[in-house]
């Protein structure tokens, strides 16, 4: 749950939160006025310079970094094409550039720098490279889900500038792809085909509702970008099987689940949505040649961890999060194939093991995100060593445990049944 929540500590500088909220809202409302039946030079025109705009208020020359990896990512689709070198070429100059200005611009604190939209940006122009390759492959190569975000044809300089400087995402997310930008550009992306959203009102009044009663800064200002995309379209997700308009396209958190769910997969599933859908669509099914779950895994959450910072606590709180995470599938294993355990769970007694869960979800939900906000481990191993490192210990028992457990709850299965299997 922890990824990208260092872009939001420090949501109390005054020039952020005025791109965020005051102005994102009036650059999408000029654009549904006056600007959606204009051709799409226009628009992109429209989303690069407001973009640049947000860009320079909040960072001014240092804007710079983003133009020129943009400029260089474009030149890498046109000069390399469709191949493996354009995507390992874009992968390697666009981490390299974004951990170097980690490097040369770290502090013990949280700071609100260039780095902080870069980190945004690296991750779309790695996925434009992705999909942009997987553009040029048979339709019966493709997975579903990369048949969603390939691109056809080859971006103009332009299209890349709006997609990358697009006021709605271009801060502090979310991730989209070029190809719902192209959408939003042609008008596609709208319960009225050919005009502008008509329910954006009713969507942005649930934003603003929860915007006002969430304590969370980063929920808050995820929410208040949503609704920027809502207002301007991009958010338009298509009819659901009931033949209902969707706008959740670029929603970021499932606040109900957020709030309500006992799991910590549960609550890494209802943050940073669009960041995990990236990793899920463009590192972690990408790494199915290892031919193994859980060094995909390791993998993936190491790129995060990596693509955050330089910092140990980054690390820390990554391998954390993996160990948690797969000591609470063990846990639901047992539960799901024990009579016993799955008996309890679905009967009267649900209320009070929903209570358990919730204890110990809330009691170390914090705990991988001590060194994630710490940074330094002179820091995170002084709050770690205060507590006993309570929470190693309990995940590493937990770790131990289950599968002894689970002999005792799960029924062997006869040498007939395994044959089955």
């Amino acid at each position: 749950m922890c990824h990208n929540v260092c872009s939001f500590a420090s949501l109390h500088t005054p020039n952020l939160f005025l791109s965020v909220f005051p102005v994102g809202y009036p650059f999408a409302l000029v654009y549904r006025w006056f600007l959606f039946h204009q051709s799409a030079t226009v628009v992109h025109l429209f989303h690069t310079f407001s973009g640049l705009a947000l860009a320079t208020f909040n960072f001014g020359s240092q804007v710079c970094h983003s133009l020129l990896c943009v400029v260089i990512q474009f030149l890498l689709l046109r000069l390399m094409g469709r191949t493996v070198t354009c995507v390992l070429s874009s992968f390697i100059f666009q981490m390299i550039y974004l951990l170097m200005g980690y490097y040369y611009t770290a502090t013990d604190e949280y700071d609100i720098k260039w780095t902080m939209p870069h980190c945004v940006l690296t991750l779309k122009l790695i996925g434009l490279a992705l999909d942009y390759y997987d553009g040029g492959k048979e339709q019966s190569q493709m997975s579903a889900e990369q048949k969603k975000s390939a691109l056809s044809s080859t971006p103009s300089l332009l299209e890349v500038f709006g997609f990358s400087y697009f006021y709605g995402g271009f801060l502090v997310g979310p991730q989209f792809t070029l190809l719902s930008y192209q959408k939003l550009v042609s008008r596609e992306m709208s319960d009225v085909p050919g005009q502008p959203p008509s329910r954006f009102f009713q969507t942005n009044g649930f934003t603003s509702l929860w915007v006002k009663i969430n304590l969370y800064k980063y929920i808050s200002c995820w929410l208040i970008t949503e609704g920027v995309c809502v207002l301007s379209g991009l958010g338009y997700n298509g009819k659901n099987e009931k033949g209902e308009h969707q706008w959740d396209a670029c929603a970021n958190v499932r606040v109900w689940l957020f709030e309500t769910t006992p799991l910590f997969t549960g609550t890494i599933n209802s943050f940073n949505i669009n960041t995990n859908a990236w990793v899920a669509r463009h590192v972690f099914k990408r790494l199915r040649f290892l031919g193994n779950k859980l060094l995909s895994q390791m993998f993936t959450l190491l790129f995060l961890a990596i693509w955050h910072g330089l910092h140990s606590g980054y690390l820390i709180c990554f391998s954390l999060e993996f160990i948690i995470v797969n000591v609470e599938k063990q846990a639901q294993s047992l539960v799901r194939d024990s009579p016993l355990l799955a008996s309890v769970a679905q009967s009267h007694l649900y209320p009070f093991v929903y209570v358990i869960q919730q204890l110990i979800h809330w009691l170390f939900m914090g705990y991988p995100l001590v060194p994630f906000c710490l940074f330094t481990y002179d820091k995170w191993l002084k709050v770690y060593s205060s507590i006993y490192f309570c929470g190693h210990i309990f995940f590493l028992v937990a770790f131990l445990v289950l599968p002894y457990l689970r002999k005792v709850f799960v029924p062997r299965k006869r040498g007939s049944e395994k044959k089955e299997d």
